[in-house]
Order: structure tokens, then C-alpha cells, then sequence
């Protein structure tokens, strides 16, 4: 209510109880005050009942809201269900117009004000994690992969000679697809194999480039994070080839927000080359529904342009999601899961080499990798060729997901390009081995529980092959683990 509404109580309640409302109605107000005018993630989360009354505030300055409406148009935010209705808090225009999916739209100014707030206050969370130079992002409603494409589809118009995409191998369909689909020919560069780690073959993709000739590619694409034993790409070294060779640099950061080592990397390859964008997912770094992505970069005009690229109107629904995650965190309950984070990837690293060492594997050697581990599995694939698989297979069927096993002689063609030893990122890695990442918002009881239910997998095979038998196939609920299609828990 506002200040005639609040005196016009008066009439029916005591004013003193009525001013003792109002000035609680005040607070909120204050925070929202605030939020508008400084544009930033407030550094504690607010209650639910004030992220509420500012949708509702938001939903309001809505056409389709507004008392009295008379819609004619074929896209009035008409709506059949009323919990349809009620689960988008009545934000039904979305965002954007189809010229640009960052432009204002005249029936949605409520819309319109949370598709502006939502992309500052990512902007100021990404700062926060370690990309203190960054100038320009967006949420867009597409994963990572599909961001990436727009990205490319975006450099066409800049680069019009170019076809090739100079491309690090990382075993992950969704990033090869999206260049793929853009239209482009991916020229895959190997790794490099040093002690355990695989690492990003700098020789390799200059020599690519003069080979093709600099005018022909039309961007180099990086990834930081990644599987283990690969490790981020060596984003400063290829900054500087890119700023040398004039070439653009796309990042592929689907889950390195989370991740201070990522980060940095980021802001150090911007600082001494070039990165014109890098790409993160919403679900993987903020906890929301998976369909969304930040597309960010350190050059207003060229974010811009890639807005500018995507057709039509959009969904609001990824904004909103990670507009009411930031404004409850705030940016200390953020700082916190990125610590909590941090805590849990030392804490699994030494649990896991424990374990390790216990059924005479080992951890692999990755200080590279701030995310994911990987230990060797050289006695299964001792035991039989189907043992790492039906490893993959057990876990699965008790419930541990995200973990994955990598067996040596999987094969996978994508698009018609065949890879050797694919998930291992490269053709011959010199042995299988299990994945687990440390993500954001693990729990040291999954920790835990994962160690305990591998340790028990592990048993099983040790029992068996004492015995001088195969191992049984389990009651699987995961049949492709068994062909060879382990589950792929980094989909864009």
C-alpha cells in the first residue's frame, strides 16, 4: 500500500498499529530501493516474503496484469492454467524482443526490469568469483552448447572467410555439437600427456593455425572445466596466440564458476591476450533447473551483438530462477557454497586416495584439476574386459550418480568424427579409471556415502576374482553402461 492507502487504515485500526505496519512494509521496501539502485547482488539473501512482494511487484507492471486489460494481439500473456500461471509468479511475456533478447519490451516493463536486474547481478556475482574485469553478460534460455553456437553463429558475421574451429579435445558431445550445428568444421587438437595429466597441446594448435591460415579459422575454442585427468586448457598461453594471430577466443566454462582456479584463468588470458566470450551454465554453478546459460565477455559491443543474434522473444524462466537463488544466497551465502566447495574437494581428494591406496589403485596426479578426480582402475581391467563397465553398472544401480568409469578401448563417432578412447580425452590413455567431482553444493555426507558404496563395489570384484570367477552381471538399471555408453553427467 502506499502512504493514502496506509492513512485511509487509519480509519478502521489504530494508528498507531497502522504506522507500526507501515514502517514494517518500509524494510522491504528499503531492500528493493537498494537493489535498483546500486544494481548489485545484496551481500546478505533476502526472506522469501520480500523476493515475493517484489515479483509481485514486478508482475504487475505487466500488460497482461494490468486491471482491465483488453488484449487483441495474437501474444498477450494469456495463460489457461492458473498454476502455470502462479509457478512463473505471473511474468508471462518473457524477455527481449526479436531483434534482441536484451531489449526492453513495451507490454512487459515488470519482465523487462527483471531480465535487466538479473543480468547485473550475475554480472556482479561473476566479478565475485574471480573475473574482476568483465564488462558485459546475459542469460540466455539455452544450455552451454547451444550458447556456444550462438557465439559462433555470431563470429560468421565478423569473420565470413572462416570454416574451421580450432577445438582441445574434451571428450563431451554437447561442445563438439555446437560447432557442428553452427556450421563449421571442428579441427581437433590432442592432448598432451604430462606425468598423469593431459594438458593442452600449445605447438599443436599453432601450427594448426598457419597450416590454415589465420583468416580461415574463425575462432579458437578452450575449455576450463573439465574430467580428469584433463585438466583446463592453458587459456593464457592461448589468449596470447589468438591476440598474436588475430584470432577470436571462445571459452567453454560450463562449470567453472564454482571454481577459483577457473576463473582465474579467465581474467589472467584476458589480461595478457584475447577472450572474446566465455560460457557457463546456470544449473551447474547456481543449483536451478537446467535450460539456462551466462554468456559473458570484457567487450560491451561484442556481448551485445550476440544478444542481438537470437531470434524472437524468450523464455523468462532461467532469469527468474537464478534472480530468486541470487537474491536468497546473497553474496555471502554465495562466498560460502564456493568455500564449502573447496572444503569438499580436499576432503574427497584425501578420502579418495585413502580408498585408493586400500585396493592398490591410485589417485591420479591433477593439480590442475580444482574439480574432478580420477582414480586408476588397472586391477579390473586386469580381471576381465567388461569389469571397469560393470563397475560403472553397480554404482549406478546403488544410486551413485555423477561418478563415472573410462574404460581404455571405448570408441564413439559424433557427426561422423570417430574418437579413440572416448571420455578419457584422449586415443591411448595409459589406463581406466573412475570420475567424482567435488561440485557446488556437495554435502560431506554424499562424500560419504559415495566412498562407502565404492568401497563395497570394489570388494565384490576383489571376492570374485579370489575366487577365479567372472564377475556376476548385476540386476542393471543402466543398460547403455554396459554397451559402453556410460552416462555423461557434464551434459550442456
Amino acid at each position: 500500500m502506499n502512504g493514502e492507502n496506509f492513512a485511509a487504515s487509519e480509519r478502521l485500526v489504530a494508528a498507531a498499529y497502522v504506522r507500526q505496519g507501515a514502517q514494517g512494509r518500509r524494510a522491504h521496501e528499503l531492500r528493493l530501493r537498494a537493489l535498483l539502485e546500486q544494481g548489485k547482488c545484496p551481500e546478505d539473501g533476502w526472506d522469501e516474503s520480500t523476493i515475493e512482494l517484489f515479483l509481485h511487484e514486478l508482475a504487475i507492471m505487466d500488460s497482461n496484469n494490468f486491471l482491465g486489460n483488453c488484449g487483441v494481439g495474437e501474444r498477450e500473456g494469456r495463460v489457461a492454467s492458473g498454476l502455470v500461471a502462479r509457478r512463473h509468479y505471473r511474468l508471462i511475456h518473457g524477455i527481449g524482443r526479436s531483434g534482441d533478447i536484451s531489449a526492453v519490451q513495451p507490454k512487459a516493463a515488470g519482465s523487462s526490469l527483471l531480465n535487466k536486474l538479473t543480468n547485473l547481478i550475475v554480472l556482479d556475482i561473476i566479478k565475485l568469483a574471480g573475473v574482476r574485469t568483465v564488462t558485459s553478460c546475459f542469460v540466455v534460455p539455452m544450455a552451454t552448447g547451444m550458447s556456444l553456437t550462438l557465439c559462433f553463429l555470431t563470429l560468421r558475421h565478423k569473420r565470413p572467410k572462416a570454416k574451421y574451429i580450432i577445438w582441445p579435445r574434451i571428450d563431451q558431445k554437447s561442445c563438439f555439437k555446437s560447432m557442428i550445428t553452427a556450421g563449421f568444421e571442428p579441427v581437433v587438437i590432442e592432448n598432451v600427456l604430462e606425468n598423469d595429466e593431459l594438458r593442452t597441446d600449445l605447438q599443436g594448435v599453432e601450427a594448426k593455425i598457419q597450416e590454415l591460415g589465420a583468416e580461415n579459422v574463425l575462432c579458437v575454442h578452450s575449455t576450463t572445466s573439465c574430467f580428469a585427468p584433463r585438466v583446463p586448457d592453458r587459456l593464457e598461453e592461448l589468449a596470447v596466440i589468438c591476440a598474436n594471430y588475430d584470432i577470436p577466443h571462445i571459452v567453454n566454462n560450463a562449470y567453472g564458476v564454482q571454481s577459483s582456479k577457473c576463473m582465474h584463468l579467465i581474467q589472467q588470458g584476458a589480461r595478457v591476450g584475447r577472450i572474446d566470450a566465455f560460457i557457463q551454465s546456470l544449473d551447474k554453478n547456481f543449483m536451478v533447473p537446467v535450460g539456462g546459460a551466462i554468456i559473458a565477455g570484457f567487450n560491451d559491443s561484442f556481448i551485445k551483438e550476440i544478444s542481438k543474434m537470437y531470434p524472437g522473444r524468450a523464455s523468462a524462466s532461467p532469469s527468474l530462477d537464478v534472480f530468486i537463488t541470487l537474491l536468497s544466497l546473497g553474496a555471502n551465502g554465495y562466498r560460502q557454497l564456493l568455500k564449502q566447495r573447496k572444503e569438499m574437494f580436499l576432503y574427497l581428494t584425501s578420502e579418495l586416495k585413502k580408498l585408493a591406496e586400500i585396493h592398490n589403485e591410485r589417485l591420479l596426479d591433477t593439480p590442475h584439476n580444482p574439480i574432478s578426480l580420477a582414480m586408476s582402475l588397472k586391477n579390473l581391467e586386469e580381471h576381465s574386459d567388461t569389469a571397469v563397465t560393470q563397475l560403472g553398472s553397480m554404482l549406478f544401480t546403488r544410486q551413485v550418480s555423477g561418478a563415472r568409469v573410462v574404460p581404455r578401448s571405448f570408441q564413439q563417432t559424433v557427426n561422423n568424427y570417430t574418437f579413440k578412447g572416448f571420455m578419457s580425452h584422449t586415443n591411448n590413455y595409459p589406463c581406466a579409471y573412475l570420475n567424482a567431482a567435488s561440485a557446488i553444493g556437495m554435502k560431506k555426507q554424499d562424500v560419504d556415502m559415495f566412498l562407502k558404496r565404492l568401497d563395497k563395489c570394489l570388494k565384490t570384484f576383489g571376492k570374485e576374482t579370489n575366487k577365479g570367477k567372472d564377475v556376476p552381471k548385476t540386476n542393471d538399471c543402466n543398460a547403455d553402461l554396459v554397451k559402453g555408453e556410460p552416462e555423461e553427467p557434464n551434459k550442456m
